[in-house]
C-alpha cells in the first residue's frame, strides 16, 4: 500500500501557522517550526499579561483615588472604609473616573464616607 501524505491538511495547518505569525522578523514568519513556537510563547505571554493588565488597571485606579481622597483631607483607607460603612457599591473604576472627571460628584462621596465613619452623637 503506499505512503499516504495527508498533504491537503497539512499544508492548511501550516498556512494557517504561517499566516498568524505574518508581520514577525526574520525566520518568525517564514519557517514553520520557528513560527510555530513563537505563536505559542506569543499565546503565553498574551495570557499572563491579561491577568497583569487588570492588575496595573486596578493599582492606576487606586492610586487616583487616593489622590482625589487627600485632597478632601481623607486617606484612602478611611474613604473605602467609610463607603462600606454606608453601604455604598461603587467599583474603584467609577470612583476613579468620578476623581478625575467629576470632583463634585466624588466630593459628595467624600461626605458620605465622612459622615458615615463619624461616631454616633457626632451625626
Amino acid at each position: 500500500m503506499p505512503r499516504t501524505t495527508n498533504n491537503v491538511a497539512s499544508r492548511k495547518r501550516r498556512k494557517r501557522v504561517l499566516k498568524r505569525a505574518s508581520g514577525y522578523q526574520g525566520a518568525r514568519s517564514r519557517l514553520f517550526e520557528s513560527a510555530k513556537e513563537t505563536l505559542r510563547r506569543a499565546g503565553q505571554f498574551a495570557y499572563r499579561d491579561r491577568k497583569t493588565k487588570k492588575r496595573n488597571f486596578r493599582s492606576l485606579w487606586i492610586t487616583r483615588i487616593n489622590a482625589a481622597c487627600r485632597e478632601a483631607g481623607i486617606p484612602y483607607s478611611r474613604f473605602i472604609q467609610g463607603l462600606k460603612a454606608a453601604g455604598v457599591e461603587v467599583d474603584r473604576k467609577v470612583l476613579a473616573d468620578l476623581a478625575v472627571r467629576d470632583q463634585a460628584a466624588f466630593a459628595k462621596c467624600v461626605s458620605i464616607a465622612k459622615e458615615s465613619l463619624a461616631p454616633p452623637a457626632a451625626r
